[in-house]
Parts: structure tokens; sequence; C-alpha cells
């Protein structure tokens, strides 16, 4: 129980008795909820995206990309997770065989319903969008480590506070090896990208594998992010959509969460949806108010580093997901 959740407990019993043979007022469920916001440390979400970047850039087939992957799965087994490291080989773009990594913590691993939450882990190969160094990999703090980091915190806090329902916190590997514009692809272009997805939502952690829903956490620390309605969510989880929205309205973070629908997206979404059956929300930094509209003009540059993470942001983020994810029953 959290120090919040349990000095409310202990409000309503003072109030209770101090009423003598007075019944204890009724609290409507929906003002109860917004009491009730669950522990999230934005300074240790923090530190966990700062341990990925001290790696280096983590792309694949680099020892930098495995002592990482060594680490994110040690974590999530600190945190009492049971953990599964599925290994894969996939083709990228140019050909070359990436042997990926996708990381799995299961909560609450016998119970029959399940959420999913995941994110990307690895980093792009190359800074396409930059004007210099433009063949050197990023450090990826915003895209591919922010993600990461919530559900880290995330997964802290299911260790201390566990959810009634099964958690799969999930990362997946290979998501931004995707060709540069104006190199060809020996495949469909859309199929450069999200390469562990791909593979995951063929073949599952588990046999059999479902959950009710997904959310992928995706770009989600930057300074001013914006978490629009991503296109490719409203065409597959709309009701995912809105439960997260709703929440985070509920919690004061409708500034951040706001109503516009973006573009239809390539991410990870895309495939656990479509390929796995499993709808599942984006929430990802895509900024509709400003030219040119998209990702920030830190995207794919090595602008994207620790100095652009927010905390706040993080917070934000993290206490939507938690606040959803101890929703369900």
């Amino acid at each position: 129980m959290s120090k919040l959740k349990f000095y409310l407990s202990i409000l309503l019993l003072a109030f209770a008795v101090g009423c003598g043979d007075s019944p204890a007022p009724k609290v409507d469920p929906s003002e109860k909820d917004l009491l009730i916001i669950p522990d999230f440390s934005s300074d240790s979400a923090y530190a966990f995206i700062q341990k990925q970047v001290d790696f280096g850039p983590r792309v694949p087939n680099t020892p930098e990309h495995d002592a990482c992957g060594k680490w994110l799965a040690s974590e999530l087994d600190r945190f009492g997770a049971d953990v599964i490291v599925q290994k894969a080989r996939a083709r990228s773009f140019n050909g070359k065989l990436l042997e990926l990594q996708n990381i799995v913590g299961q909560f609450n691993p016998k119970a029959k319903s399940r959420v999913m939450l995941y994110a990307h882990w690895d980093t792009r190969p190359f800074a396409d969008k930059d004007s210099t160094r433009v063949d050197t990999p990023i450090d990826g703090a915003n895209d591919g480590g922010s993600g990461v980091g919530v559900l880290l915190e995330i997964a802290r806090q299911l260790s201390i506070n566990p959810a009634e329902i099964g958690v799969d916190i999930i990362f997946f590997d290979g998501e931004d090896y995707g060709k540069p514009n104006g190199v060809p692809s020996l495949q469909t272009d859309y199929m450069d990208w999200c390469l562990g997805s791909q593979y995951w939502a063929q073949q599952p952690h588990r046999y059999g594998y479902r959950a009710r829903y997904g959310i992928l956490l995706d770009m989600v620390g930057a300074t001013n992010a914006e978490f629009n309605k991503e296109g490719t969510s409203m065409q597959y989880a709309p009701h995912v959509v809105r439960k997260v929205w709703s929440k985070a309205k509920e919690l004061g973070y409708g500034y951040r969460f706001l109503n516009k629908e973006t573009p239809t997206t390539i991410d990870d979404n895309l495939f656990v949806s479509e390929f796995a059956g499993i709808p599942s929300a984006n929430i990802v930094d895509y900024r509709m108010n400003v030219r040119p509209m998209g990702y920030g003009l830190f995207h794919h540059t090595h602008a994207d580093n620790m100095s652009i993470i927010d905390k706040q942001v993080l917070e934000e983020v993290g206490v939507t997901v938690l606040s959803v994810v101890y929703s369900e029953q």
C-alpha cells in the first residue's frame, strides 16, 4: 500500500470512529480515485535513463548493446519479475544480420488477465537528421532511453505495490534500425522498422500469450513534450487511447495529453496491434503546433541526449500509466 493510500485509509477510519454509530459517508468511486496517486519517482526514472546512456549507444551487434541488455534483464529480475530474454535474428534494410534481444519481465505471471507495457531499448545507429556526424550512433536518451526508464521505475513500484492483474513489461529490440531517407531498402520500407516487435508478434515469449491491451511508451521524456492521440493507436485501439487519456485528465495532466490526432505512424504498437492482435495505445511525443510538425528537432540527432530530459514529464507519464494499471481488476 502506498503512503498516500495508507493516509487516506487512516483519515476515513478516523472519521468513522469520530461519528460514533453514524454511518461513514459514501464516497463516489470516481472521486476516490482522484485522491489516489500512485508513488512514482521521477528521480529514479531519470537515473535509469542516465544508466542506459552511460553504456553508450545501444546499437545491435555492439558490446554496449549487449552490456545494457544484461543490465535490463538483471533490473527486472531484481524487482521480482519472471524474466525471459527472447533472442532473435533479423535482417536490416541493408541486409545486415542483427542479433536482437527482446527482454520480458512478467509480474504476477499466473494471472490470466494481463496488461502489456512496452518500449524499445535500442538506439538509432546513425544521426541521419543531423548536420554533423551523420554516420555516428546517437545517445537516444529520449528515443529509447526514456520509455525504458519510466517502465523500469514502474517495475520497481510493482515490486512494492503489486497490481491485481498480471503485468508484462517488454523491452523490444531493433525498433530504430529503419533505413534513412533516400537510401534503398531490400524490403518494404515500413518493415525496416520495429524488427524486435515484428518477431515477438509472430512468436510471443509464451505460447498463446494474450493481454487485454498494451501501452507503448516512446519518446516520453523531453521538455515540452506533447502527447497527442497517435493515428495508428486510434485506428487499432481507440478505446485504449480513451482509457489512458481520460486517466491523464483526471490526474490533471490534460495539458500534456492532448486531443488532436496525429497521422498514422510506424511504431511497435502497429505490429503488436496488427500481428499479435493486442490493441495498443502509443504515448509518443508528436508535436502538432510546430513547423515542421513531428517528433521535435532533436529527433534522430545528437541533440537527443540527457540535456533534453525533463523529470516532470517522466513523472506525468509514469503516474498516468501506473494509475491505469492499478485501476484494472
